[in-house]
């Protein structure tokens, strides 16, 4: 039985790239970052893993999503180890989002090291030249998307710090240059208990903006017996101050049940990076990566997954932290 309450529909061409379909050897690729080019071409930014277990980015293209895919023959970003030794492990689960005010994309990922995973951000207008703006959030800091206009006068950064004293939350914070940042503000606080999504979440894609708000996909995981499950939720955000919560689904909208989401190096995960959109402003194409080993569609509709919220969500309120 498929884990998801029907707002999500697996492609039937999942998985839709493994590491069969690299034109180099690589050990598996995940989690892409996704965008659709000016003359309609999806564009997914993959983690590539190679056989020393260190990550890097490589853009496979495709003129319908889902299959041909032209894969770039060799990595589209290296970890750059002189100039960013904050990069030696590898760089990781891209977010894309265009820019406009800037007529670039920007493209946040982490960046892992002996000093543990940090946020980083570089720019791009082709996906060839990249601007590096290095490390922007001190560690350990990941699952970082930007917004993609100002608010007010600043970029903001939604992110994902962890404590030293548990708990994994998800804040925004503010930048007039995107390399200094402050103003941090908590987003969306995990639960606890035996919720899904206790104690550790992530914003998966970047934001979808409607003009009922910030539609937020977010990932929670709950931690069991025999290992972690990562299943994705809903929630939905102001527009103008994004970091109040309007709704917050009680329900995981999707988990972990295909063969190629249950069996791979880290069993029992679906974990988008990103979205395209359709032609219609509705029709939604959201990558993920299934356990830590391929890549997968699932298609939706973001009136449905707004109206699933209206029904099923609550307000939440930030709590205030000590």
């Amino acid at each position: 039985m498929p884990r998801t309450n029907g707002l999500l529909k697996r492609h039937e061409k999942n998985p839709i790239l493994t590491a069969d379909d690299w034109p180099y050897p690589v050990h598996t690729v995940m989690n892409a970052g996704a965008t659709r080019l000016s003359d309609g071409t999806t564009l997914l930014l993959c983690r590539v893993e190679d056989y020393r277990g260190h990550s890097h980015l490589c853009a496979a293209r495709s003129k319908n999503g889902v299959d041909k895919w032209v894969i770039d023959t060799k990595a589209t970003l290296s970890p750059d180890t002189k100039d960013h030794p904050e990069e030696l492990w590898g760089i990781e689960d891209a977010r894309i989002v265009w820019l406009p005010s800037l007529g670039r994309y920007s493209v946040t990922y982490t960046a892992y090291s002996q000093g543990g995973p940090c946020v980083a951000i570089a720019l791009t207008e082709d996906f060839k030249k990249f601007e590096r703006y290095g490390v922007v959030m001190p560690p350990e800091d990941k699952d970082a998307a930007m917004v993609p206009h100002k608010v007010g006068d600043n970029w903001a950064m939604i992110h994902r710090p962890s404590s030293l004293f548990g708990g994994a939350h998800i804040w925004i914070s503010y930048s007039p240059d995107l390399r200094h940042w402050g103003s941090h503000k908590l987003m969306l606080m995990a639960r606890s208990g035996a919720w899904w999504d206790a104690n550790k979440i992530g914003i998966s894609p970047p934001l979808i903006e409607t003009p009922q708000g910030w539609l937020m996909i977010y990932h929670g995981v709950r931690t069991t017996a025999s290992g972690s499950l990562y299943r994705v939720g809903l929630a939905l955000f102001d527009l103008k101050t994004p970091e109040e919560c309007l709704l917050r689904g009680n329900e995981w909208i999707m988990g972990p049940s295909a063969p190629y989401e249950m069996v791979g190096d880290v069993g029992g995960v679906v974990f988008p990076c990103g979205y395209t959109i359709g032609d219609d402003g509705d029709a939604l194409n959201l990558y993920y990566g299934g356990a830590d080993s391929c890549i997968a569609l699932a298609q939706g509709s973001i009136g449905e997954m707004l109206k699933w919220l209206k029904k099923n969500g609550e307000p939440w309120s930030t709590p205030k932290l000590m």
